[in-house]
C-alpha cells in the first residue's frame, strides 16, 4: 500500500494513504491490522481524510514496512476486525450533527420570516403531539414541559425563541441518543460468548474442532452444561435449553428434533445434535446488545430513586412556571423555567454511569449483567466461595493414576479422558490434559454419555456400564465395589489429593488422584475483601472433609461446609436471606448453578461450566481472584457516582430555574445550559471509576 508521510516525531508518525477514497470497512481493517503489530502502541485511521496516526516503539522502519505490506484483499486481515467497531455509529452521529447544524444555519440566514414561522409551526407539531399523548396517559412528563414551552413561544409570536428552543431540544436528543448508543456499543464490543471449540458430529465419531472450522450444514453435538455455539436446527436428541440471555425467560425450554436453537443459549439437561444454519454474522453482537439493554431494567435502588424523582418533579416545574407568570406577568421568565427539567439528566446520566461501570469491569475481565448486581456487590456482607476452580486453580492437574483390578494405567486414563472430555469442568479438563500430555488418543468407545449433576458421568463401554465421579456416586449410588485383593492398596491412597473414581462393570478400575493447587492470591484476596467491608466469608464444597479443611485453613475463611450437595448450597443462601444478609456466591460448576441463581449476585468463573456462566449475574476472569477486589471497588464507586450525579443535577437545574424566574436567563440560554449540563454530566459519567493501577495487585 502506498502512502506519504505528513508528520513524524520520536515514537509517532502520521501518514496519508494514497487512494481516492476509503470506506468505513477499509478504515477498520487498516486500524486493526496496525494495532495487531507488537511494536504499535496505538493507531487511529481517519476515513474521511485517509490519514493514519500511529504511535509506536522501536524502529520506525518496522512501521513503514507494515504499511507497505498491507492490502485490503487479505482475508486473514479482515478476520481481525470485530463485527462492530463503533466507526459506523460515529459516522452516523457526525452526519446527523452536521446536517442539523447546517439546516439551522440555512434557515436563519436565507429563509424569509414568514417561511421560518411556517417551518417552526410544522416542527412544533411533533412536540405538541408528544405532550398531548403524555397527558392522555394521565402523566406529567418532560414532553409536556417541552410542548408548553414551544406552544407559549409561538402564541406570543416569538418565533425566534420557539425555533431556538426546538433546535436545542433536537440537538440534545441527538447527543443523548449518541451518548447512550456509544456506551452500549463500547461495552458490547468487549463482551463475547467465549466459545472456542465445538464437537463436530461424524459417523466415525465426534471430533473436537475450533469454532472457526465449522460451516453451514455441519452437525455439532451439545451436552449438559455446554453453550450452543451457533444457530441451527436440532436433528436428534432432546435437551432443556436455558434461553434467558435471548428471551429473558428463566425457565428452560424443551428442544427436540426439528426445534430451532440459538447461539449463546445453554443446555441445562440432556444432549442433542444441531445442524448449523448460520455461522458468520449470527447475531452474537445484537444479542449482547439486547442483554445490555435488558440489564438497564435491572436497576439499582439508587437508579430507581433518581428515575422516580425525575417524574415526580415535572408537576413542580409546571407549578413553578405558572407561579412565576402569575407573580411577574412575564411569559419569557415563565418559559425560561419550562426549558429546564430534571428528567433528561437523571434518566440519561444515571444509566450511563451504570453502563460505564459495566464497561470498565469488562476491561478487567469481569462481565456484569446489570446495575442491580453491582449494587448487591457493594452492599454484600457475606460471600460464599466454592472450592474447586474458585479458591483453587481452575486448572488442577493429575498427580497420579492408580489402576485396580489388573488394569493398565494408561488404558484407564484413556478411558477416563474419553468420558470426561464431553463436560466442561476443571477436574474433567485435568484428566483430558493428562491424557494429552501422555500422548494417549482416546477415540469414542462409549455409548450415550449421561452427566449426573454434582456426582459424575455414566455410560456404557463394550456392553459394560462405566461410571466416573465421586466416592458417593460410584460406591453408594451405583453400588460398585473394590475387589478384595485391591482393598489394601485402596485404603492407602495418598490423602493429600482429591480422588476421582472410575468403575467398569460394577468394579473399581482406577482412582485418579487430582492435585488441586491453591491459588496463590486466595488468602490475600479474602483478607482484602474483609478490609473492603465484607464481614463473613464462607467456603462450601462437595469435596471431602479432609481436602476441604486443608484449603479452608490455608485461605482463612470464617466458616466451612463440606460434602454438600447443590441444593444444600442454595438452601444455605436462602437461610442467610431470611436472616437479613446480602449474599454473593462464587462458583464455576454445574452444581453451583442453584446457589448462583439464589444469591443476590451470582459470580461465575469464566472457565467454568457454560450453564454456570449463563445463570450467573457476573462472570470473572479465571486468571486470578484479584478482580473480585476490583469488582467491589467499582461497585462502591458506582453508587457514589450515582448519588453525586443525583445531587449535581438537582442543584444545577434548580439554580437555572431560579435564574430564569428572576429574568437573568432567557429561554434559549436556559435550554442551552440545561442541555449542555446534561451532556456534560453524561460524559463525566463515562469516565473510568478506578485509577489505571487500582485494578492491579
Amino acid at each position: 500500500m502506498k502512502c506519504s508521510v505528513l508528520f513524524e516525531c520520536r515514537g509517532r508518525i502520521r501518514v496519508h494513504i494514497m487512494r481516492p477514497d476509503m470506506s468505513l470497512r477499509q478504515a477498520d481493517m487498516l486500524e486493526y491490522y496496525l494495532r495487531s503489530k507488537p511494536f504499535v502502541v496505538d493507531a487511529k485511521v481517519f476515513d474521511r481524510t485517509g490519514d493514519v496516526a500511529i504511535s509506536y516503539v522501536g524502529d520506525r522502519s518496522k512501521v513503514i514496512s507494515a504499511l507497505a505490506r498491507f492490502t485490503y484483499d487479505d482475508e486473514k486481515l479482515a478476520a481481525l476486525v470485530p463485527e462492530h467497531t463503533g466507526r459506523e455509529l460515529d459516522r452516523e452521529f457526525e452526519d446527523k450533527l452536521i446536517g442539523t447544524l447546517a439546516r439551522q444555519a440555512v434557515k436563519k440566514l436565507f429563509l424569509p420570516a414568514p417561511l421560518r414561522l411556517a417551518l417552526s409551526v410544522i416542527n412544533a407539531v411533533k412536540y405538541v403531539r408528544e405532550g398531548l399523548a403524555a397527558l392522555a396517559r394521565g402523566r406529567l412528563e418532560v414532553s409536556v414541559l417541552d410542548a408548553a414551552a414551544v406552544t407559549v413561544s409561538l402564541i406570543r409570536g416569538d418565533q425566534k425563541t420557539a425555533s431556538s428552543v426546538m433546535f436545542m431540544l433536537g440537538l440534545g436528543e441527538l447527543l443523548e441518543d449518541w451518548t447512550r448508543k456509544k456506551s452500549v456499543d463500547e461495552l458490547a464490543s468487549v463482551m463475547s460468548l467465549g466459545i472456542d471449540r465445538v464437537w463436530l458430529h461424524k459417523e466415525s465419531g465426534d471430533i473436537l474442532l475450533p469454532l472457526g472450522e465449522i460451516g453451514v450444514g455441519d452437525e455439532v453435538v451439545v451436552r449438559t452444561g455446554s453453550m450452543i455455539p451457533l444457530d441451527g436446527v436440532v436433528i436428534s436428541g432432546e435437551a432443556a435449553v436455558n434461553q434467558s440471555s435471548l428471551t429473558g425467560e428463566s425457565l428452560p425450554v424443551h428442544k427436540s428434533s426439528g426445534s430451532y436453537v440459538y447461539a449463546g443459549t445453554v443446555v441445562e439437561d440432556g444432549s442433542c445434535i444441531v445442524r448449523v444454519d448460520k455461522t458468520s454474522g449470527s447475531g452474537k453482537y445484537d444479542r449482547i446488545v439486547k442483554m445490555i439493554e435488558e440489564s438497564e431494567k435491572l436497576r439499582s435502588t439508587a437508579e430507581n430513586r433518581a428515575s422516580t424523582l425525575a417524574d415526580k418533579l415535572v408537576p413542580y416545574c409546571l407549578g413553578g412556571t405558572l407561579l412565576t407568570y402569575l407573580l411577574t406577568r412575564n411569559a419569557t421568565k415563565a418559559v425560561s423555567i419550562l426549558m429546564v427539567d430534571f428528567s433528561c439528566a437523571l434518566k440519561l446520566a444515571i444509566p450511563i454511569a451504570v453502563i460505564s461501570a459495566m464497561r470498565e469491569c469488562s476491561t478487567h475481565g469481569i462481565t456484569v449483567k446489570g446495575g442491580k448486581f453491582l449494587e448487591a456487590v457493594s452492599q454484600a456482607d457475606t460471600i460464599v466461595f466454592d472450592k474447586t476452580g474458585t479458591l483453587t486453580h481452575s486448572t488442577p492437574r493429575v498427580a497420579q493414576v492408580v489402576p485396580f483390578g489388573g488394569n493398565d494405567e494408561n488404558e484407564v486414563l484413556r478411558l477416563a479422558a474419553c468420558l470426561e472430555e464431553h463436560y466442561p469442568h476443571s477436574i474433567a479438563n485435568a484428566v483430558v490434559e493428562e491424557a494429552r500430555l501422555r500422548g494417549l488418543d482416546h477415540e469414542e468407545r462409549h455409548s450415550t454419555v449421561e452427566y449426573v449433576v454434582a456426582h459424575g458421568i455414566s455410560s456404557t463401554i463394550d456392553g459394560k456400564k462405566a461410571v466416573i465421579g465421586s466416592y458417593h456416586f460410584v460406591f453408594e449410588d451405583e453400588g460398585c465395589r473394590v475387589l478384595k485383593r485391591d482393598r489394601k492398596e485402596f485404603d492407602s491412597l495418598p490423602p493429600e489429593y482429591s480422588h476421582l473414581y472410575l468403575a467398569v462393570g460394577g468394579k473399581l478400575a482406577a482412582v485418579i488422584c487430582i492435585e488441586d493447587p491453591l491459588r496463590a492470591e486466595s488468602r490475600d484476596v479474602i483478607s482484602q475483601l474483609r478490609e473492603l467491608g465484607v464481614g463473613r466469608i464462607v467456603m462450601m464444597t462437595g469435596d471431602s472433609k479432609r481436602a476441604a479443611k486443608s484449603v479452608a485453613a490455608a485461605v482463612g475463611v470464617d466458616e466451612l461446609h463440606y460434602e454438600v450437595l447443590p441444593e444444600d448450597k442454595a438452601q444455605f443462601i436462602k437461610d442467610e436471606h431470611a436472616a437479613g444478609r446480602r449474599v454473593i456466591m462464587i462458583g464455576d460448576g454445574v452444581n453451583d448453578s442453584p446457589a448462583l441463581s439464589e444469591s443476590d449476585a451470582g459470580i461465575a468463573i469464566s472457565t467454568g461450566a457454560a450453564i454456570a456462566r449463563e445463570i450467573a449475574d457476573i462472570t470473572i476472569s479465571a486468571d486470578d481472584l484479584y478482580c473480585l477486589l476490583t469488582l467491589r471497588r467499582i461497585s462502591a464507586e458506582l453508587i457514589k457516582r450515582i448519588d453525586r450525579n443525583y445531587r449535581t443535577i438537582i442543584g444545577f437545574n434548580s439554580a437555572l430555574m431560579l435564574l430564569g424566574a428572576f429574568g437573568l436567563l432567557t429561554p434559549t440560554v436556559s435550554a442551552l445550559l440545561h442541555n449542555s449540563s446534561t451532556i456534560a454530566i453524561a460524559i463525566s459519567s463515562m469516565r473510568d471509576y478506578l485509577p489505571d493501577d487500582c485494578g492491579q495487585h
